[in-house]
């Protein structure tokens, strides 16, 4: 049941793999013991990208940490989902010391993609290896200009699944423009953000930018669409029915969901995975989730008679609908809007000037919170913990004040470890 390593307990952990099949013998110890322990409220988090089971458990392990303080008269068990995700080794974790490689990475690189990504993306991608042997020699000779990067582009498609679907937050047609526009321009585009956000993320220059700066950027977001895509089917066909079983065998524990970056997308899902008769689930934190921030809405602005993957499913939660967020996430405010629709804009420019110029159509929740619900109430995070945060709707809370640190390309995607963040967990459940 508990790892060693955790410092809370009891302490489960739910392993699935890509079609959302879950491990039987973990999730029969859970279905087991959760009332034997005496649990009453259950905490289940899922991280966001990851590349295995160690940095899932520790992100959970120092998520969790000051929770029995905050709490500590009130009966909490702690589910960590571990799911087939992925991190690049350049995207710096503040305070994490597994990030320590990275930093060195970014010192002094050698190689576009180091042993670790490429495992990584091996791991992603299984069968395309020989593929992925050709991107990471092109990403390190650069080869033939603007025509070696369209065959970079080319290849870089051929890796995610054929199905698109299961990455759609609406229900509009069409693909993001990763995967069905130019590589150049979207190449060029990225080289354009990655300088904007300055030394760390490139230099800006006069002229025009060199596509191949940007085309590393290209194949991480491609890697991101197909995490998306997986957070999704891992949510819905996986932890939401587990979730109806658990209703049944323990119907008076009550679940607190929590999901990082994909991972608020699989636990958002796992909602509409959720039997319509169970009411168990009494609240949903998202912790700069990396998704449409229009995917809860009835009706998009842009196109009224379309709407949110997930328009109903905040009815399935018995509390409220968190989405905690910050404008120093640079994966959500730069790289989620220009993967999604890349602007015919012709400038440089990073975080909110990406979504001035795109317009709201192509942000994510963690940039900026709920959209088109009405009702949504937002608040920055001293009004939510000073007792403001509402028992039902969807709420959208501004972390900036702690979610603020780290380097580039993703800033302060990764920087969610703060008791601040715990309390709004604690907060949104009316636990303890």
């Amino acid at each position: 049941m508990a790892d060693p390593g955790m410092n809370v307990t009891p302490y489960w952990e739910l392993t699935f793999d890509a079609d959302g099949d879950v491990d039987g013998p973990e999730r029969d110890r859970l279905l087991a013991q959760v009332t034997e322990r005496g649990v009453r409220d259950l905490i289940v988090f899922a991280h966001g990208w990851n590349n295995d089971r160690s940095g899932a458990t520790s992100l959970y392990r120092r998520f969790f940490a000051p929770v029995p303080g905050l709490a500590p008269k009130a009966r909490i068990g702690y589910v960590g989902v571990v799911w087939p995700s992925m991190r690049f080794s350049d995207e710096p974790i503040p305070d994490f010391p597994g990030s320590v490689a990275a930093a060195r990475a970014q010192a002094a690189p050698r190689r576009a993609l180091d042993e670790d990504t490429r495992r990584a993306l091996l791991e992603t991608f299984p069968g395309r290896a020989t593929v992925l042997d050709q991107l990471a020699r092109m990403l390190d000779e650069r080869p033939d200009g603007a025509a070696g990067v369209a065959e970079f582009g080319r290849l870089v498609r051929l890796l995610p699944d054929a199905d698109p679907r299961g990455a759609a937050d609406t229900d509009e047609p069409g693909e993001p423009a990763v995967l069905d526009g130019d590589p150049v321009a979207a190449c060029e585009q990225f080289a354009e953000a990655l300088a904007a956000l300055g030394p760390a993320g490139g230099v800006a220059g006069f002229g025009l930018p060199n596509p191949w700066d940007g085309a590393k950027e290209l194949l991480r977001q491609v890697t991101y669409y197909q995490m998306k895509r997986r957070g999704g089917t891992v949510g819905e066909r996986g932890l939401g029915p587990l979730l109806g079983r658990l209703a049944e065998a323990a119907p008076g524990v009550r679940v607190h969901l929590v999901g990082h970056s994909f991972g608020g997308r699989l636990v958002a899902f796992a909602l509409r995975g959720l039997p319509g008769t169970v009411r168990t689930v009494k609240s949903v934190t998202l912790l700069q989730g990396a998704f449409s921030h229009y995917a809860f809405a009835d009706r998009l602005p842009h196109a009224p008679d379309r709407s949110g993957a997930l328009k109903d499913v905040r009815r399935r939660v018995d509390g409220p609908l968190v989405s905690c967020y910050s404008h120093f996430d640079a994966a959500l405010g730069t790289f989620y809007p220009l993967a999604s629709r890349l602007a015919g804009d012709d400038r440089a420019c990073a975080g909110d000037e990406i979504a001035a110029v795109l317009g709201p159509r192509w942000g994510a929740l963690g940039h900026d919170g709920v959209q088109a619900v009405p009702g949504t109430v937002r608040l920055d995070l001293a009004a939510a913990l000073s007792g403001r945060l509402p028992a039902s709707g969807c709420v959208s809370v501004d972390a900036a004040a702690v979610v603020r640190h780290g380097g580039a390309p993703t800033g302060a995607h990764s920087d969610i470890v703060h008791p601040e963040l715990a309390r709004v967990v604690l907060a949104a459940g009316r636990i303890g």
